[in-house]
């Protein structure tokens, strides 16, 4: 704040002169003591006062310039400070968000939020990759996906950078156990800070590590729901399924059918050639289920050889057909084994559910009973239940 404007000068000027007028005859009196010492002890004492008194304000100015530096790189340590304080809030933010993360779409979702605000608005774009295939998790800028994969690429030395062009990402690789999980990349201009540097490669370490982490948690669900074998959802994740089917029908007033069947003199093929035979089987039936049925049928391994099908939205027309087209499929089939070629069949009962059935035990003892009439005609047949209560 200016004590004094331009428009003060003129007072001050004319204050001053005042002041020399009013005390000129002791100033005089002064000046002639100081000469008076001068002639007596043959010293210069008024030069000397004059560099003393200079050296004093110029000490003094210095001191208030070094007092300004202090100051000014006091405010500068701040400011840098609060800036870190802040990339590090926006990390902590991305590493909880990405933490509360357990499925793919989760973690795009946090890194399309957070990402961005860590890398200052810039382009800025993730690849995951596994099984040597590359997926993008989030795209900020105008990046292609070629240009992307490319410099993933080149920051993971899988190719080498064309001689004499300038790099337009700088990449930050995700490695889980020395194994590339996937690329953080981020436009190189303008050019990265270190400390920007190192908040990225922190980020691309949190997004490796939750990446892995659904991973697993992927390997785990799947596990627990689906038959790793043939490929089927478990009996337990299976009724739960089934309630939700009947359920639904029911609001719907559509049809829905189940088919049961198993395969026929399974245990001679578990006795002769042993159970990895048995087994490469099982995967077989399983492969010819997915081929044959809709993505929205519920597939299931019931039991040992035993399989469960749901079919939403089918009449037992549709059931029929399809479980015929099935045991074709399935006495068609040849499967290696060793030297030999295994071939099998199996029998089919199916049963229709009506809208307001609630029970799934009830439609599968039907089909079980349909099952079972295959069996006793001669097995490698289809059979439903509404046959067996029209012969009752």
């Amino acid at each position: 704040m200016r004590l004094f404007g331009r428009n003060d000068i003129v007072l001050l000027g004319t204050l001053a002169v005042a002041l020399w007028v009013l005390f000129s005859q002791p100033l005089q009196k002064v000046l002639e003591f100081i000469r008076d010492i001068e002639n007596t002890y043959q010293v210069r004492l008024l030069p000397a006062l004059v560099i003393l008194v200079a050296m004093f304000v110029f000490h003094q100015y210095r001191k208030r310039e070094e007092v300004r530096v202090a100051a000014l790189a006091s405010a500068a340590a701040a400011k840098e400070a609060m800036a870190r304080s802040e990339e590090m809030e926006r990390l902590i933010a991305f590493g909880q968000a990405i933490a509360r993360s357990l499925t793919e779409e989760s973690i795009k979702a946090a890194a399309i939020a957070h990402l961005p605000q860590l890398a200052h608005k810039r382009a800025a774009w993730a690849l995951a990759r596994s099984d040597g295939q590359w997926r993008p998790l989030m795209n900020v800028g105008d990046a292609t996906p070629l240009a992307q994969e490319t410099a993933a690429k080149i920051a993971l030395s899988e190719i080498d950078p064309v001689p004499g062009v300038e790099a337009e990402f700088i990449c930050f690789p995700m490695i889980i156990a020395g194994m590339p999980v996937g690329i953080l990349g981020v436009a190189a201009k303008p050019e990265l800070g270190d400390e920007q540097r190192r908040i990225l490669t922190t980020a691309a370490a949190l997004l490796a590590v939750s990446l892995k982490n659904a991973e697993l948690f992927r390997e785990v669900v799947e596990s627990n729901v689906r038959d790793p074998l043939t490929g089927c959802v478990t009996r337990r994740h299976a009724m739960g399924v089934f309630q939700t089917e009947l359920r639904r029908a029911r609001r719907s007033q559509l049809p829905i059918s189940l088919i049961v069947f198993d395969l026929d003199h399974f245990k001679g093929v578990n006795d002769r050639f042993g159970h990895l035979a048995g087994d490469a089987v099982l995967g077989a039936v399983g492969g010819r289920m997915n081929a044959v049925l809709r993505g929205s049928d519920l597939k299931c391994r019931y039991g040992g050889e035993e399989f469960l099908i749901l079919l939403p939205d089918t009449p037992t027309q549709g059931a029929q057909r399809v479980a015929e087209t099935l045991r074709r499929e399935i006495e068609a089939s040849a499967i290696p084994w060793n030297d030999e070629t295994l071939r099998v069949t199996a029998s089919f009962g199916i049963t229709a559910i009506t809208p307001g059935e609630m029970e799934p035990l009830t439609a599968i003892a039907r089909a079980d009973e349909a099952l079972y009439r295959a069996k006793q005609d001669g097995r490698n047949c289809v059979r439903s239940a509404a046959e067996a209560e029209a012969l009752v």
